[in-house]
């Protein structure tokens, strides 16, 4: 009977009295039934009200998470937040860069606003190491080749691709990022990516590339330039489907410019590759063709006497 006494509807004097004042309010219970005027209906719930205070104090909760102070650039924290990766997330947008297709942006369904650090960072020290390794394993395998080839380990080649890698991977997509920054103010429809978004595609788009520099071992020429074309067509197109949604709200004049300085540049640092890397190896030297060679008249035997018919 307790929680029956609970339940009930009691009367309050202040409510009647703001009754009293308005006689044309009507009032209704918990249940929608309409009650006589002068008198206010309320229902107590003595368990109904938890389950909202519950929702309340995780509200509180989340919005003290996200009041949080983000640490400073110059904190190593800042900088671990983009190394926040798994190995699923890696691969994941390792085979978004070798599998570019039309109208999928790389930057919005594989990095979903959330770059990464880590998968550019070996990517580039991956492709370094395989670059100055491979580039030895040629003028070795020109050695064997050709015996007068002298042949002595090469190790500046790692500091060169290291260098030439890791500036390509920041440089140009700094000079990207400002120069579409720049368009913004004149067009405001241009909205660029991050920085650390045009690294991101920047240093994912160049992963092709380390198996076809492992493929330029094969000493056939043709075959090395077609793995080359191959590569860099797949490299481009990545990036070509990333910076289309951002440029194509520019002139034409414009995105046809930077898509092309785009493409070349990627193209030069891959040819640049392919002739400092891999020198051309020598051919098999052919065989002089024997010669014919006069002997001292001395020398020449006696010529022997026909013999007579008697």
């Amino acid at each position: 009977m307790a929680a029956a006494d609970e339940l009930a509807f009691h009367e309050f004097e202040e409510a009647s009295n703001l009754l009293a004042e308005t006689p044309d309010a009507v009032t209704t219970s918990g249940s929608g039934q309409l009650t006589p005027q002068g008198h206010v209906a309320v229902a107590v719930d003595s368990g109904g009200s938890y389950g909202a205070e519950e929702e309340v104090e995780e509200s509180d909760k989340t919005a003290l998470l996200q009041e949080k102070q983000q640490p400073g650039f110059w904190t190593f924290g800042y900088y671990q937040s983009f190394f926040d990766v798994d190995t699923c997330q890696v691969l994941d947008r390792i085979k978004g860069s070798l599998l570019p297709r039309p109208g999928h942006n790389f930057v919005r369904h594989r990095l979903r606003n959330r770059p990464d650090l880590y998968g550019p960072f070996w990517i580039c020290a991956t492709l370094a190491f395989v670059l100055a390794v491979t580039g030895n394993l040629t003028l070795v395998l020109a050695q064997r080749r050709d015996p007068s080839i002298h042949y002595s380990p090469q190790f500046h080649k790692v500091t060169v691709a290291s260098v030439t890698i890791y500036c390509y991977v920041w440089l140009v997509p700094l000079a990207l990022w400002g120069f579409l920054r720049w368009r913004k103010r004149v067009r405001e429809r241009v909205g660029p990516y991050t920085f650390l978004e045009t690294v991101c595609v920047y240093g994912y788009s160049l992963f092709v590339f380390i198996p076809t520099v492992v493929l330029w071992l094969i000493p056939v020429p043709w075959l090395q330039w077609l793995f080359g074309a191959l590569a860099l067509a797949l490299s481009a197109a990545s990036l070509v489907f990333t910076l289309w949604p951002v440029v194509r709200e520019d002139t034409r004049l414009v995105a046809a410019v930077l898509l092309s300085t785009v493409v070349l540049l990627h193209a030069l640092l891959a040819t640049g590759c392919k002739f400092y890397f891999f020198q051309p190896l020598p051919l098999e030297p052919l065989a002089p063709p024997p010669q014919a060679t006069s002997l001292p008249t001395n020398l020449l035997p006696p010529p022997t006497p026909r013999s007579q018919v008697t």
